[in-house]
């Protein structure tokens, strides 16, 4: 065993809290995950790691490794895999939200797949922050702030809410003006509680914009992106969707977007991995893979939304 993987294998014990959670995810036995620490600790001279059967726990010593580890394997994750000729092969398990998932993600990672044959990966498209270390993900698409800071990230671009109707809606019940017109409105949403549900928005003008949430009563609630912006489009109501979810339907016509003004402050996306496995040089690719194409994805999806409200003003001068 090399240092490089035991290094991995350190790393990965301890954001996985076991040394079976390390071998699990490197497919390596236990045994070798406490050879791979002990060599470190001989080659450092000094206790690195306390166990129990309960939880790993760093020294001191340990902290100041384990730091200086993980930016040589962050470093060795920006470099480029492939310069040896040998095949990728591994099996990667990789998490997006579902609507992401299907648009952006699955076309992808098709292509990537047939790129590299001996490379398997499993998906799992949820509405829900997974937790990577917990559930075995080698990567995640993540619409949303950062909260782990033991995770590695790729910064792809940012997502807004937008809001939006069908024009036969419109036409029928006329142009919200600001957040509070929607309670004369139908407006659809995402499973809401008895209680309604809230809509968040920022207001115009200030510096720094203001934050607010206007409570919504659905006429009609469905617990599926995808299924509430079928029925928008249909003249059903209004609702709240992520700009990538409805940028062709704007660009289009089909939907009509709604108090750009009071739209709440976009959401960053990256591309997440865990820094015990930056050295899969199977991971690296798939990084490298996504992380311009969804760059551009999400950078094309702003300007077409931007370009439609642009031609809508200019229709409306004299």
């Amino acid at each position: 065993m090399d240092r490089l993987e035991a290094m991995s294998l350190f790393v990965a014990a301890v954001d996985g809290g076991s040394l079976a959670a390390a071998a699990k995810r490197h497919g390596r036995s236990p045994a070798a995950v406490t050879r791979a620490v002990a060599m470190l600790e001989l080659n450092a001279g000094e206790i690195l790691l306390l166990r129990s059967t309960r939880k790993l726990s760093l020294t001191s010593a340990g902290e100041r490794h384990i730091a200086a580890w993980r930016e040589v394997l962050a470093k060795l994750a920006e470099l480029t895999p492939g310069d040896t000729g040998t095949p990728l092969q591994g099996r990667l398990v990789i998490t997006a939200p579902e609507l992401f998932g299907r648009i952006a993600v699955l076309p992808l990672l098709e292509t990537f797949l047939e790129e590299h044959p001996l490379v398997s990966v499993r998906v799992l498209f949820v509405n829900r922050l997974v937790n990577l270390i917990g559930e075995g993900v080698d990567l995640a698409v993540r619409l949303a702030p950062l909260t782990d800071s033991s995770l590695m990230a790729t910064r792809i671009g940012e997502v807004r809410t937008i809001l939006c109707a069908a024009p036969v809606y419109l036409k029928a019940a006329g142009v919200p003006t600001t957040p509070t017109d929607l309670s004369h409105h139908a407006c659809i949403g995402l499973d809401a509680d008895a209680e309604g549900e809230l809509w968040r928005f920022a207001s115009p003008g200030g510096s720094p914009r203001q934050r607010r949430s206007v409570r919504v009563q659905p006429r009609l609630s469905i617990n599926n992106a995808a299924a509430t912006i079928d029925a928008s489009l249909r003249g059903h109501g209004v609702i709240q969707a992520r700009s990538y979810q409805v940028a062709d339907a704007i660009a289009g016509g089909r939907l009509r977007r709604l108090l750009a003004e009071w739209e709440e402050l976009p959401v960053p996306a990256h591309l997440l991995f865990p820094a015990g496995r930056a050295a899969s040089g199977a991971l690296r690719a798939l990084i490298d893979h996504f992380a311009p194409a969804l760059r551009r994805l999400l950078a094309d999806v702003d300007a077409s939304i931007d370009m439609k409200a642009t031609t809508e003003r200019a229709q409306l001068l004299p």
